[in-house]
Order: C-alpha cells, then structure tokens, then sequence
C-alpha cells in the first residue's frame, strides 16, 4: 500500500510540474502512475485534494532530509544557520514545481502551504534547539521560544531576503550574527 502512495504522489508531483496545480486531474496522476483512478481514490479517499496535499507534504520532507545533511557536520550555531539559510533559499529559487506554482497559480498555493507552515516551523525550531542550548542563550532567553523566534525569522528571511543577498556568505553570516541571533545567545568570545 506504501509503495503504491509514494507512486500516485511522484505521480502527482510530475503533472503538476508539468500543467499546475489547477490543471492537474485524478485521470492524470493515475495514468502517470500507471495504474486506475479507482486505485487512487482507494489510496486517497479524499481524492485530488488529498493527493495534493500529500505530495506538498511529501515535497517538504524531502527538502528537510535535503537541509539536514547539508547542515550536518556544522561547527557551532552561527555555521549552521548559514549552511541552512543559504540552502534553502538556493533550493528555493531552483525548484521548478515551487518556482512554476508561485508563478502562474500562487493562490493554489498559499492555502497549502498555510496547512504546512507549522510543521514546517516546528521542523526548523526543533533542529535549531539543540544548538541554542549547546551555544548559550541570553539571561531570560527561554529555549523554546528563542527557537521558535528564529524559525519565523529564518523562514521570513528566506521568502523575502530584503536587503540580504543570500547568496552571499558574507551577507548571510552578518545576517545571522547582527540581526538574527543578537540579544537571543550568548555574544560569542573573540579568538
């Protein structure tokens, strides 16, 4: 039953790289999977909604699997934001599906990923609490809400950089240093 999920969701994913989200029917992602659509309103008895969801789900999975080996190996916090701040935004910006969907039918999206928006923030604060606690907060910083400031903020950044080139490590680093985690961990000694 797994094996068949993951294939009407890769399924999903390719027709709507392909037509969009609004374009994208059940008869589609069955014949991209191979099989009936019988067989995807079985798997997914909410039909093309559920489906949709599920691969937006799948989408952002894959992208955190992506962003936690790119961030392993990291020294201390400060690295760690930028090797995850730089690769999401660069992830972003190539992602075809992401890139055509935000062009041609952002308000198929937006909904979705108001859906996603928490886990995906949760997400993001539970890989950032580890190394706040290893790092030092701030007297009176409490842990989970410094994660959780962080995550918004990153995430904030990473949609809209503003004055930030992100795909400077410069830019990204004084970002990190000045604006993000100022006032919320202890000031880093001077080598």
């Amino acid at each position: 039953m797994q094996d068949v999920r993951q294939r009407i969701v890769e399924a999903s994913y390719a027709c709507v790289a392909r037509r969009g989200v609004a374009k994208t029917t059940v008869e589609d992602m069955a014949r991209e999977a191979g099989m009936s659509r019988a067989t995807v309103y079985r798997t997914f008895p909410g039909g093309r909604d559920e489906v949709i969801n599920a691969t937006v789900a799948w989408a952002t999975l894959d992208f955190f699997g992506k962003l936690f080996e790119r961030i392993q190996g990291s020294g201390d916090l400060e690295e760690m934001m930028e090797r995850g701040i730089m690769f999401a935004h660069q992830s972003i910006i190539e992602h075809e599906v992401l890139q055509r969907v935000m062009e041609t039918e952002p308000d198929k999206l937006l909904p979705i990923l108001t859906v996603e928006s928490n886990r995906i923030r949760e997400g993001i604060a539970a890989v950032l609490a580890p190394y706040l606690t290893e790092r030092g907060l701030a007297p009176g910083v409490d842990p989970d809400d410094a994660a959780d400031f962080l995550a918004r903020m990153v995430l904030s950044y990473i949609s809209a950089p503003g004055r930030w080139d992100l795909e400077d490590p410069e830019q990204v680093a004084r970002l990190v240093r000045s604006e993000l985690l100022a006032g919320v961990v202890v000031p880093a000694r001077p080598s």
